[in-house]
C-alpha cells in the first residue's frame, strides 16, 4: 500500500529500528591498546582483571588512634578507657612495630595499621590526659574506621567488563591498580554527505535561493559526542552518478554513511535509488511515523548502515537521537546499558495544549523552567525549516504515537540535548 505521495506507507519508529538491527551484522570493531589517559569515553574490548588487592594494606579512614578494639570495650565519657600512646604512624611507610595491650598509635587518614591493631578510634572520641596517654570515651568494634586489605577489590577479580564505556572514575581505579594501558575498540567512522543544488559551504556568500550547509556540522557534533569519528565528505549535487560515486567511496572507509537532503519524494531525490543499486539488502524503509523526520530512509549496504536524512535541521536532530545514536552504540562495541532509554530523559509539565497528528510520534522543541519546585516545558513553536529553535531549546518533548496531543499541565517525557 502506498501513501498519497506514491511511497510505501510509513512504519513506526520501533519497527524501523527492528529492521535495521535485524539486518545489521553482529560484528565487533577492531581494538587497540591505549594509555589510560587517552582512553576517556572509549569502549573496553577485553575484561579488565585486577592485578592486585586494593588496598594492599589495611588503612585508616579517619584521623585518630590505631587500637586493639578490645581495649576500648565498655568505655564511656563517665568511665573512659586509659591507653598509652606508644607510636605515631608515618604516612607512606609501613609501621615497624606491633601494638602491645593497652597501647595505641597516632594515625592519620590513609595510614597503614600496625600489627595487633584492628580498629581506629576517631580523634573526636578521645581526650588527651598528657603527651603519653589518652582517654577513649566511646568504644569501637573490630574493623571500625578501617578499610581492610582487598576490601575495594581482590586480585583476580573482574573490575570492568568488555563493552563498558570508560568514565573518569573508571580511569582513576585503573590508575590506583597500576594499570597504565587498556584495550579499547576503535571508534566507528561515520561519513556525512550533504546533497542539494541549493546548499553551499558556510564560508561562502549565498545567492537568492541558496542556503549554507547546517546539517553536516550539526551531525558532526552529534557524532563526536557519541564517541565516533565524523567524516565530512562535502556537498554534492542531486545527481544520480555523483551521489552513487561518493557513496561507494564512503563505504570503503566508513562504518556508517549519512546523507542529508534527498530523502523526500521529488524528481531530483535519488538517495533511495542509489542505496538500492549499490548493494544488498538496500533500502529497508522509506518513511517513519515521526514528526519531524517522516521522510527518513534507512538501509543496509554490504553490512554498512546508510541513512538518508531529511533536510530540516530539527528533523536531523530527532532522527539522530532515535536511529543513528543507537546504531552507533552497536557499532562501537558498547554493551547494552541498564536504563538506557531513561538516560537523558526527564519528566516535565507542558505549559500549553499541543495537538498531534494521530499515528505518528511527535517531538516538540522545548525549553525548561522551574516553577514552584516543578519543571515545566515551554514549547518553542515554529515551522520545521527554522534553525534557531534548536539553539533556544533544552530538549524535545515527546508526544507518543497513539496520543492525539497533550493538555496544559500534563506530564511529558523530555529528551534532553
Amino acid at each position: 500500500m502506498r501513501d498519497m505521495l506514491g511511497r510505501e506507507e510509513v512504519i513506526t519508529v520501533e519497527n524501523a529500528l527492528e529492521l535495521i538491527f535485524n539486518n545489521l551484522p553482529h560484528k565487533l570493531p577492531p581494538d587497540i591498546k591505549l594509555k589510560i589517559e587517552e582512553s576517556y569515553g572509549r569502549i573496553i574490548s577485553k575484561d579488565v582483571i585486577s592485578p592486585e588487592d586494593l588496598p594492599n594494606f589495611s588503612r585508616s579512614t579517619v584521623d585518630g588512634f590505631a587500637v586493639s578494639a578490645a581495649d576500648t570495650f565498655g568505655s564511656t565519657e563517665g568511665m573512659p578507657a586509659y591507653l598509652n600512646i606508644g607510636y605515631e604512624i608515618v604516612m607512606g611507610e609501613e609501621p615497624d612495630f606491633e601494638l602491645k595491650k593497652g597501647e595505641v598509635a597516632k594515625i592519620a587518614t590513609g595510614g597503614m595499621l600496625p600489627k595487633n591493631a584492628d580498629a581506629v578510634v576517631m580523634l573526636e572520641h578521645t581526650q588527651n590526659v598528657d603527651e603519653n596517654m589518652i582517654e577513649v570515651v566511646k568504644p569501637v568494634a573490630p574493623g571500625e574506621n578501617v578499610i581492610q586489605t582487598g576490601e575495594d577489590t581482590k586480585k583476580g577479580e573482574v573490575i570492568l567488563r568488555k563493552g563498558h564505556k570508560l568514565r573518569p572514575q573508571d580511569i582513576g581505579v585503573l590508575a590506583g591498580l597500576g594499570i597504565t594501558a587498556i584495550w579499547v575498540y576503535e571508534k566507528p567512522r561515520c561519513s556525512i554527505l550533504s546533497t542539494g543544488d541549493e546548499i553551499v559551504p558556510p564560508d561562502k556568500p549565498i545567492k537568492p535561493g541558496q542556503v549554507r550547509d547546517i546539517n553536516s556540522y550539526n551531525l558532526a557534533g552529534l557524532i563526536y559526542n557519541e564517541g565516533a569519528v565524523p567524516l565530512l565528505k562535502g556537498i554534492f549535487k542531486d545527481e544520480y552518478t555523483t551521489i552513487k560515486n561518493v557513496m561507494q567511496k564512503s563505504l570503503e572507509d566508513s562504518d556508517m554513511v549519512l546523507i542529508t537532503g534527498g530523502s523526500s519524494v521529488g524528481t531530483k531525490d535519488v538517495t533511495a535509488q542509489v542505496i538500492n543499486d549499490i548493494g544488498k539488502p538496500g533500502v529497508l524503509f522509506h518513511g517513519v511515523s515521526l514528526k519531524p523526520g517522516k521522510p527518513l530512509i534507512g538501509g543496509i549496504v554490504n553490512g554498512i548502515p546508510i541513512f538518508g536524512l531529511p533536510g530540516h535541521p530539527a528533523a536531523v536532530t530527532v532522527c539522530f537521537e532515535l536511529f543513528i545514536k543507537p546504531v552507533l552504540k552497536r557499532l562501537s562495541g558498547l554493551s547494552k546499558e541498564r536504563f538506557d532509554k531513561k538516560k537523558g530523559t526527564i519528566k516535565a509539565r507542558i505549559t500549553k495544549n499541543i495537538s498531534s497528528s494521530p499515528g505518528r510520534e511527535e517531538h516538540i522543541s522545548v525549553y525548561l523552567e522551574e516553577r514552584n519546585g516543578e519543571i515545566w516545558a515551554i514549547p518553542i513553536l515554529g515551522k520545521s525549516g527554522l534553525i534557531t529553535t534548536q539553539i533556544k531549546a533544552d530538549g524535545m518533548a515527546v508526544i507518543p504515537l497513539r496520543k492525539l496531543g497533550v493538555q496544559e499541565g500534563e506530564i511529558v517525557d523530555v529528551r534532553l540535548f
